[in-house]
């Protein structure tokens, strides 16, 4: 009994510390086994883990490339900005970091949450930008509280600087934060939340290659967050720069010309396509589209009867009215229907079955021939061609000249304007054409539409004779150290086909526009210089005898197109006067103003010596004679 009592006190510590035994030898397996877990399977995952606790990322943003005139006038620079970056991994409380810097910097918190929310998915140290372009005010009492902003940096970006103000707005363009979608593009897939990218006009067109490559720095940091030593540092490359086929001169004195007036004109190299000027006014302020609008700005924008935030050159797209008369007489003579000779007699009207044709002159030109019709811009004269010639042949020689079509010139959603046929109504409407809707066509009326840009370079072909230049925007491409990297040159689109003799007919009607007596165009007139070319009314709602009665948005158009000089053209400008009326009162002074200040500057047309600050009006009709001043005061012709 006693060996049996003995041996049950002694066996059980043994159990018991077998069983410990045991345990502890599972205990040490485990730990073994998550040692070799972390040691061997994971040691790159955890390295890179503890590297990123100690090291960190900060991007440096790449200085956007510069943007200048054709003589190398800066349009377009850099400056700093600040923005406010949050690094999420820093962050204990993010709702209450959003209060404070809602409440201290006095911005929009559903804005800034909407930042975050945009960040998120990225490393937890990455700094995602929630405020951008903050005030000095801001940033000296983000500097001051730092210590309890706990995640909170502040990062230096390059932002663009328009030391011109509004100038050339609409070419020019924006710039603005990148979005989701745009996020989500091959094209941007090295862009970060936060960034600038180019919204509209060469900004956006020509992004690839405006923006350049962000650097940044590795930096080491403490348990806190706090910034150590620089580690690595990769330097951002400069964008390139784009030198523009734009003179900023002209480009300013044409904007000037229009004043108040809602309109667009486009100034063109008759031997290249080079466009030296191309405005539309009113302009905006593009620096207000990359920092903070206010509401009232943005209402005041769109509230705007004149639409200010609308590209009109490019966008545009009008009836060019009596402008189209040109394609109307060359198709004319092409198919050997006139000459230079051939008369109608004009009494005021034309009918056309139970429809009668109005022309503007309600007593009639009488009998005129073609380059009288081009004067006095005699709408008979054209109706009685027009339905002679048919649509389809009127719209053939219209495609001759790029109508139609978006002509190409480099910036986004260019419009093509209406070039209609039989075909086209059919397809349009599922109707037939009616002969009488031939007539409205012919003089640029009906369904034709035509942008600012079409009619620059209708013109600019009419004045070299049938050569069709792609009208462009860039004369070269330019590296950050200076080197070309690449030269734009003139580019031929097509010829017109046309015969020589056929031009020189209508270009001495368009000479006459501008310099014989009863001409529609002699507000566009210079002494120095002879310039053709041919004024336009558009309707915008049906013809109204008192269009002053009338409200803005419905009166008609305002339009002028011309060359200069006469006998060896150089340069084409084509005006648009919204609800201007009279294209002869309206824009042809702004075309003479712009072609003027053109020959200034190239010293043929000596500047004038300013004593006193003259009406603009004034200064236009010095250069028509004064025969012409007052047929423009009395006849009160809608061209």
């Amino acid at each position: 009994m006693k060996d049996q009592h003995y041996i049950r006190e002694n066996g059980e510590p043994k159990r018991r510390i077998f069983g410990l035994s045991i345990a502890a030898t599972a205990m040490f397996f485990l730990l073994l086994t998550r040692l070799w877990y972390l040691q061997i399977l994971e040691s790159e995952n955890l390295l890179d883990q503890s590297e990123n606790n100690r090291l960190r990322f900060v991007p440096v943003a790449a200085p956007r490339g510069a943007i200048l005139d054709r003589n190398g006038k800066v349009i377009v620079s850099n400056s700093p900005s600040f923005s406010v970056a949050v690094i999420p991994q820093d962050v204990k409380d993010k709702d209450a970091l959003i209060d404070r810097l809602s409440r201290y910097l006095n911005l929009d918190r559903a804005e800034l949450l909407d930042k975050w929310r945009k960040g998120r998915g990225r490393a937890k140290y990455y700094p995602i930008i929630v405020a951008s372009g903050i005030t000095r005010d801001q940033l000296e009492f983000l500097e001051e509280n730092r210590l309890g902003l706990a995640g909170v940096d502040i990062e230096m970006k390059p932002v663009r600087e328009y030391s011109n103000g509004m100038l050339a707005a609409h070419l020019l363009g924006y710039l603005g934060e990148i979005n989701e979608q745009e996020m989500d593009l091959e094209q941007f897939s090295e862009y970060n939340a936060g960034d600038y990218v180019g919204k509209s006009g060469i900004e956006r067109s020509w992004e690839k290659e405006l923006h350049g490559a962000d650097g940044g720095r590795q930096i080491e940091v403490d348990a806190r967050g706090r910034f150590l030593k620089t580690v690595t540092e990769t330097n951002p490359t400069i964008g390139n720069s784009l030198v523009l086929t734009i003179d900023l001169d002209l480009q300013k004195e044409t904007e000037q010309a229009f004043g108040d007036k809602a309109g667009a004109a486009v100034v063109m190299d008759v031997n290249s396509g080079e466009i030296l000027a191309f405005a539309s006014n009113p302009g905006f302020d593009p620096s207000l589209f990359s920092g903070r609008m206010s509401p009232e700005q943005w209402k005041s924008y769109l509230e705007d009867k004149r639409h200010p935030l609308e590209n009109k050159a490019l966008k545009g797209q009008y009836p060019p009215g009596s402008t189209f008369k040109v394609i109307t007489a060359l198709a004319g003579l092409e198919e050997g229907l006139i000459d230079e000779n051939s008369t109608v007699d004009c009494s005021g009207s034309y009918k056309v079955g139970t429809n009668t044709f109005k022309c503007w002159n309600k007593k009639g030109h009488g009998r005129v021939n073609l380059k009288e019709a081009l004067k006095e811009s005699c709408d008979v004269y054209f109706y009685q061609l027009g339905e002679r010639l048919g649509v389809d042949r009127i719209a053939a020689y219209a495609r001759k000249f790029g109508l139609g079509e978006p002509m190409g010139i480099g910036l986004e959603n260019e419009k093509g304007g209406v070039i209609p046929t039989i075909a086209w109504k059919e397809k349009k409407f599922g109707k037939k054409w009616y002969r009488g809707e031939t007539l409205p066509v012919a003089i640029g009326q009906g369904y034709v539409l035509t942008t600012p840009v079409q009619l620059a370079s209708m013109i600019a072909t009419v004045a070299n004779e049938g050569t069709i230049y792609r009208p462009h925007l860039v004369k070269r491409i330019v590296d950050p150290d200076g080197r070309v990297i690449r030269e734009f040159k003139p580019q031929v689109v097509a010829t017109t086909g046309i015969k020589p003799a056929s031009f020189r007919a209508v270009k001495d009607g368009l000479f006459a526009v501008v310099n014989e007596s009863h001409g529609t165009g002699a507000m566009a007139r210079l002494y120095e210089v002879k310039v053709a070319g041919k004024t336009g009314t558009s309707q915008v709602v049906k013809l109204r005898d008192n269009q002053g009665n009338i409200p803005y948005q419905f009166r008609d158009h305002a339009l002028f197109v011309g060359f200069a000089p006469f006998d060896k053209p150089e340069v084409a400008v084509a005006v648009i006067i919204e609800h201007g009326e009279h294209g002869g009162g309206a824009a042809a002074p702004v075309a003479g103003r712009i072609l003027r200040a053109y020959f200034e500057e190239k010293g043929i047309i000596r500047k004038p010596v300013k004593k006193k600050e003259a009406a603009t009006d004034t200064a236009d009709k010095v250069d028509a004679a004064p025969d012409a001043v007052n047929e423009e005061k009395n006849v009160k012709s809608p061209e």
